[in-house]
């Protein structure tokens, strides 16, 4: 059995989440956490498997948080959950090993996600609205 931490603010989300992903009879979430320093606890005290976290909570960041976590335990693969979806987050989490990002709202990509870290990849979108122009060489 996987198990899961879910770190979001909002007690909807949360429940959301957990019942996306216990459709999946091997995932169970094991802990729903409404801060950042919450989230930091609960990883201390008995690391999950997989990390769903959001980027704006009340205390502190889904970065800052993602970055403690990664510095005490690499292995544990986290994916950043958000309505805040741009190419410059997606850096920013990728640097600190955020290992993916989705938004809240795309269903299929969450279990998507999920499943790719588990499998020791990595899942963030293609695209953030780039243009031809944006990505041509201009060397």
């Amino acid at each position: 059995m996987v198990r899961i931490l879910v770190a979001d603010d909002n007690p909807a989300v949360r429940s959301f989440l957990r019942s996306l992903l216990e459709q999946q009879s091997t995932w169970h979430v094991c802990d729903l956490v409404p801060t950042g320093a919450e989230a930091l606890q609960r990883v201390n005290e008995n690391p999950p498997d997989m990390i769903l976290l959001d980027f704006q909570m009340p205390d502190i960041n889904g970065i800052e948080v993602a970055k403690q976590i990664v510095h005490r335990f690499p292995e544990i693969p986290i994916l950043m959950v958000t309505i805040h979806l741009s190419e410059q987050l997606a850096e920013e989490a990728r640097k600190v090993g955020v290992r993916g990002m989705c938004a809240k709202w795309d269903v299929g990509s969450i279990v998507e996600a999920v499943d790719k870290l588990l499998h020791q990849g990595t899942y963030f979108p293609d695209a953030f609205g780039r243009t031809p122009l944006d990505s041509r060489n201009t060397a």
